[in-house]
């Protein structure tokens, strides 16, 4: 599914969704009510953001029973990463780097700031490496 910009940004503009994303990308599969939980809100309220999630296709579930487990869809991920790096200005151009001219531009706050979003990053890829490790 493509993206109208436009369209996106609304959908991605609630905290809470982003928050949801968020989780699933970090912690895999999850119910609404165990989503609710460590959020702190109402089953009710993650499962219109879910709805709304799934209708734009950033999520899927798929019934286990009774339990309805939800998963990011990587590839809807990646086109709305697709439409972010068309309107991004940093010059990255989707890789996550500076641009070699924007480096050598950069101010000291602008790089420690770079620096702190790549160290957060890296945290969250190694505490997922070591929950598929010890699983």
């Amino acid at each position: 599914m493509k993206f109208d910009p436009s369209e996106m940004f609304k959908l991605l503009g609630v905290e809470t969704r982003i928050r949801i994303i968020e989780l699933l990308k970090s912690k895999g599969s999850l119910g609404a009510n165990k989503i609710a939980e460590i959020l702190g809100i109402t089953p009710a309220a993650v499962s219109q953001h879910l709805k709304v999630l799934r209708q734009a296709g950033l999520v899927r579930n798929e019934r286990k029973g009774y339990w309805i487990p939800y998963s990011i869809d990587e590839e809807a991920l990646e086109n709305c990463r697709s439409v972010l790096n068309e309107v991004c200005t940093c010059g990255c151009k989707g890789t996550g780097k500076f641009s070699e001219k924007n480096l050598s531009e950069s101010k000291l706050g602008t790089l420690k700031k770079y620096e702190k979003e790549l160290q957060n990053e890296l945290k969250i890829v190694r505490k997922r490496i070591r929950e598929i490790d010890s699983s």
